[in-house]
């Protein structure tokens, strides 16, 4: 089974990845949120190995492969596959459209709305997520709140423009007047202001 893979990016779209190992090439379904990060990492170090951590799923007619830049992403992804009628791609599309925090948010204020969203899911479909993972993210973000801090999105925006160059000090004062459901939105808008 592969965990993770550690590798050349050599072809990176927003929402797969192909990356060599070794010399053998992995294709890889990502969120949009995690292509993201990748392309933030890649464009700070063109030529560094880039890590992700994966999920592998084998069936009948397929061999897929899901790859997440953090961990609480891939814990969230694979709680959501347990749903019945929520599959892979339902589960990449949420990940796509919320950060894991901001997903976590919208289900302890039960926002069906928000949730509908989602390319792929009406109202019943979004009751029934609800409802399945009710409990779900109390319990992890419990676990990761000692490692993550309260603003997430904005923390892991803040560090992917310090990857690019920019000071604290100036991140600080931008991030404070933005606000966006996702890191690559915030570090978008923030690198508008910065430019």
């Amino acid at each position: 089974m592969i965990v993770g893979l550690r590798g050349a990016i050599i072809r990176l779209d927003p929402m797969y990845v192909e990356i060599d190992v070794g010399g053998v090439i992995y294709g890889v379904q990502m969120s949009l949120n995690a292509t993201s990060m990748l392309q933030t990492k890649i464009d700070s170090q063109p030529n560094a190995l880039v890590k992700i951590i994966c999920a592998q799923i084998i069936r009948e007619d397929a061999h897929l492969l899901f790859g997440f830049c953090e961990e609480i992403e891939k814990q969230t992804f694979e709680r959501l596959i347990k749903i019945n009628g929520v599959g892979p791609k339902v589960a990449i599309a949420i990940l796509s459209t919320y950060t894991p925090t901001h997903f976590a948010k919208i289900i302890a204020d039960k926002d069906i709305e928000a949730l509908k969203k989602v390319p792929g899911i009406g109202t019943k479909g979004a009751a029934k997520i609800m409802v399945d993972i009710a409990g779900f993210f109390a319990q992890l973000l419990q676990s990761q709140e000692s490692v993550i801090p309260s603003n997430n999105l904005k923390y892991e925006a803040s560090l992917a423009l310090q990857s690019l160059g920019f000071k604290g000090s100036e991140i600080q004062k931008v991030l404070e007047h933005i606000e966006a459901p996702s890191v690559s939105e915030i570090v978008k808008e923030a690198l508008k202001r910065l430019a």
